[in-house]
């Protein structure tokens, strides 16, 4: 994922991925998890929830108290595929809860899916 003028672009073949065709290869898809996690930084920049894409990347976001040690109390996690689907609006935040691609916990998790899809 490359931004272009402040707003988040998906890799062609991350797209063509989520629409059922062939993975990308890893280095694709880590950079778009990075770059879509750097851009959700951006939008909503804060300490007060963690989102984490394992084995990709991890980033704090979203405005108020910060977390000091541990497991911080606000945490969203998911797949790589669910993940890029959520960014590019294939995918609702709602649906990935349902079949349990997402894990959202604490009072402030939701608070990513207003930033959703980040296209």
């Amino acid at each position: 994922m490359r931004g272009g003028s402040g707003g988040t672009a998906v890799d062609a073949a991350v797209l063509e991925w989520l629409d059922g065709g062939a993975a990308p290869d890893r280095p694709v898809l880590r950079a778009a998890v990075k770059d879509s996690l750097a851009a959700l930084a951006a939008a909503a920049p804060g300490h007060s929830v963690e989102v984490r894409i394992p084995p990709f990347g991890a980033v704090q976001c979203v405005s108020g108290p910060r977390h000091g040690r541990g497991t911080p109390p606000n945490v969203v996690e998911s797949d790589a595929r669910t993940w890029l689907a959520l960014v590019a609006g294939r995918l609702t935040w709602d649906a990935a809860l349902s079949t349990g691609s997402l894990l959202a916990s604490g009072s402030r998790s939701a608070e990513v899916s207003r930033l959703l899809p980040l296209l």
